[in-house]
């Protein structure tokens, strides 16, 4: 610690800092007003919110080291070596400013004029808030030549603030644990959170932020002094620190594709009392990434700043076509021309920060758009005069997209017009049901012409369609909306359903309230199952919503002994019937290698028949569990992917 900080902290920063607005009991009553879930997002976000207070240290100038320790039993460990917590008498509470910081709702040093110039917690609600939904939770602070230590549970202390010994050091080290009868699951995702972590230190210069896994440490740590160097040395870590800012954090998402402008665009001014920051780079890619922050916030939802980024961007490319004529587009492009293929990471800190909501995943303050807007807009325009090259690549790409979206467009209305005519232009390959009540009709989709044919032999002719397609279908999570809409079995399933496709969808119109996917019990199948599970998400999501998709479950063998015959869905389960049928029985055990091989009599009594098939409905549930799963398996991220499967190789057996 260098004289300047500690002079900072005797003369800066004092319990006179800290205003409060109200008291705390709301909180347990309604958590999710204040963490937005009792999920496992509201779980990551009591560590975002106590390591926030850190990081505005940092921003301050107060702090340039933060560590964020993973402990047995759910426990977390978050420590700074920033000015430390103030500990004198509050003059309105008549307790110390760290209780009062701890256990009163709306109070912090970030609403008057001596605490934080520029913050992330404006609110001052967070500390409170993870100590009011914590078991346990333990402040030490090094401040002054002393270490001082306070206990609480759920927002109540359970001691005194006890001077316990002697430092050279300024800082704080809060740790708590969650109370896991608030929270759906008090399990951390390491990976999630050094995955936030490495934002913040690519976002604030010069900070160094360390993160521990010490889950399965079984001796004794010592929390009242820094750092602590024998966990660094024995355990997992990993620790960031970068001086390269937003540019880097461009280059690191954008390190497995391949880029379509040479040089990341990257720039960050001080207008007044606000610094806003923008870099991008596009990539031969449709899908874009756009991380917006807002005082070193995250803002997943976006805000005021990245409408002001859109606005400029847009208008910017298009008066340098115009000026250039680079691509002699007579159209202009359209916004979301101009962001298919980007990464691009907006920042802005700016005192009075307004978010909608204490999770912050949306910036709501007005006067940044137009801030945004002017300084990007200015600054990106010199950029493409001044490197024609980039500029070329850039124009071109959105050009390219220009033409997709209108050969989307038009095969999009082909779709459309040809659900209109219904039953006229069905596909050939459907074979329809004879109801047109779609409330009793079923659409089965399944896999290739072998099982479509014994699923027409063994259906119920009055209220079952069968659509066979071929093979895997096209992967949409990588594919443009023109090729999308260009597919024949992306269109004959969009005909065949009737309902129109993404926001033209008219659940009025959908012909059949069970689309039941029906595929092999396999690998190849799960896959399949995944593509067409990936194109309701993208383009039929209200039929997810309306639960209308199902999984048909078909067995994996048919099992004969003596006169009887049974259907086993799992290894399981065919164990367990061997064991009834006994040793002295013979046995026939015949294994599906697919839909095919069952005859139509089989295929109707264990997969189509309503009285005894098996069907998983799939629920928005579902398909957010799994989008996860989705953007590793389905996008362009190799490395990501190859990862993915080798950690979850063990876990291969299918369930779906």
């Amino acid at each position: 610690m260098t004289k300047e900080k500690d002079n900072k902290s005797k003369s800066g920063y004092n319990a006179k800092d800290i205003t409060v607005l109200e008291g705390l009991e709301p909180v347990r009553k309604r958590p999710g007003m204040y963490l937005g879930t009792t999920g496992p997002d509201g779980l990551h976000h009591m560590i975002t919110e106590i390591f926030d207070n850190s990081r505005d240290e940092a921003m301050g100038g107060f702090c340039d080291e933060i560590e964020v320790v993973f402990l047995p039993d759910s426990h977390i460990r978050v420590t700074d070596n920033g000015r430390g917590i103030p500990v004198d008498i509050h003059k309105n509470s008549n307790v110390s400013a760290l209780e009062t910081i701890l256990t009163t709702l709306h109070a912090g040093g970030k609403f008057g004029d001596s605490g934080y110039k520029i913050s992330g917690g404006l609110h001052g609600v967070g500390s409170s808030v993870v100590n009011a939904l914590s078991v346990y939770m333990k402040a030490i602070i090094h401040r002054d030549g002393a270490i001082y230590k306070q206990k609480y549970s759920v927002g109540k202390k359970l001691t005194e603030v006890e001077k316990i010994g002697k430092s050279e050091k300024n800082g704080t080290i809060i740790t708590f644990r969650p109370d896991d009868s608030i929270f759906s699951t008090i399990k951390f995702d390491v990976d999630k959170v050094i995955d936030h972590m490495r934002q913040q230190a690519y976002l604030i210069n010069k900070l160094k932020i360390r993160i521990i896994d010490a889950r399965t440490y079984d001796k004794k740590i010592n929390d009242e002094v820094f750092y602590f160097s024998e966990l660094r040395e024995k355990l997992p870590s990993n620790t960031f620190f970068f001086e390269g800012g937003i540019k880097s954090l461009v280059g690191y998402y954008n390190v497995n594709n391949k880029v379509a402008n040479p040089n990341i665009f990257s720039f960050t001014k001080v207008i007044g009392d606000v610094h806003v920051g923008v870099a991008l780079q596009y990539v031969e890619e449709f899908n874009s990434t756009i991380l917006a922050f807002a005082n070193n916030i995250y803002n997943p939802n976006g805000g005021t700043h990245v409408t002001g980024f859109k606005t400029a961007l847009t208008r910017t490319i298009n008066s340098y076509e115009k000026d250039k004529n680079v691509t002699k587009e007579k159209e202009s492009f359209s916004g979301d021309d101009v962001i298919e293929g980007i990464t691009a990471v907006i920042t802005i800190a700016m005192p009075e920060v307004q978010f909608e909501g204490q999770t912050k995943a949306k910036l709501g303050s007005v006067e940044a758009k137009g801030i945004v807007e002017k300084s990007f807009a200015e600054s990106f325009s010199s950029f493409l005069e001044e490197n024609p090259v980039d500029a070329k690549s850039i124009i071109n790409k959105v050009s390219l997209a220009l033409k997709a979206r209108k050969a989307a467009k038009n095969a999009k209305e082909g779709i459309l017009r040809k659900g209109v005519l219904e039953g006229l232009t069905l596909p050939g390959k459907l074979t329809d049901c004879q109801s047109k009540d779609a409330k009793v009709s079923e659409l089965f989709i399944v896999e290739g012409d072998s099982a479509g044919g014994t699923a027409r032999g063994g259906r119920s002719r009055d209220t079952q369609a069968i659509l066979p397609i071929r093979g895997k279908i096209l992967n949409v999570w990588k594919s443009r909306d023109d090729k999308i809409f260009a597919n024949e079995e992306v269109k004959s399933i969009a005909v065949a359903l009737g309902c129109g496709i993404k926001d033209e969808i008219n659940i009025e119109k959908l012909r059949y309230h069970k689309i039941i996917i029906a595929t092999d019990a396999d690998v190849d199948g799960a896959h399949i199952t995944t593509l067409l599970l990936t194109l309701f998400f993208q383009f039929f999501k209200k039929l997810i919503e309306n639960g209308y998709i199902y999984i048909a479950q078909p067995p994996l063998y048919k099992i004969k002994f003596g006169k009887k015959i049974e259907y086993a869905y799992t290894d399981k389960q065919r164990d367990k019937i061997l064991l009834k049928a006994g040793e002295d029985t013979k046995v026939d055990v015949q294994r599906y290698k697919g839909l095919g091989e069952m005859n139509k009599e089989e295929l109707w009594e264990t997969t189509m028949d309503p009285m005894n098939r098996t069907l998983k409905q799939i629920t928005m549930d579902d398909v957010i569990k799994a989008k996860e799963t989705f953007d590793t398996l389905m996008g362009s991220d190799a490395l990501g992917r190859k990862k993915f499967i080798e950690e979850n190789a063990e876990f291969a057996e299918i369930d779906i």
